[in-house]
């Protein structure tokens, strides 16, 4: 194996490592969401079906970001130059 081959696969694995931690962003996002809906379940328990439907929607589209980040993570580990 190159340097060169060597530098492109090490930078590839860096940049997986760091396309992987994306989903500390979407954990704590959810944790915080599902807090909150926690909280509003308990001051307004008649409107618990709306809350849960708002908080599932949120929790899907926040979770995105971490999918994405995976993709890109699998992408540069298995498809190196």
């Amino acid at each position: 194996m190159e340097f060169n081959e060597f530098f492109v696969a090490a930078m590839a694995c860096l940049g997986a490592g760091i396309a992987v931690f994306t989903g500390v962003g979407p954990g704590i996002g959810e944790g915080f969401a599902a807090g909150k809906a926690v909280e509003a379940v308990g001051r307004n328990p008649d409107a618990e079906g709306k809350i849960r439907t708002m908080m599932v929607l949120g929790i899907a589209l926040s979770e995105t970001t971490g999918i994405y980040g995976l993709v890109i993570a699998l992408m540069l580990i298995f498809m190196k130059a």
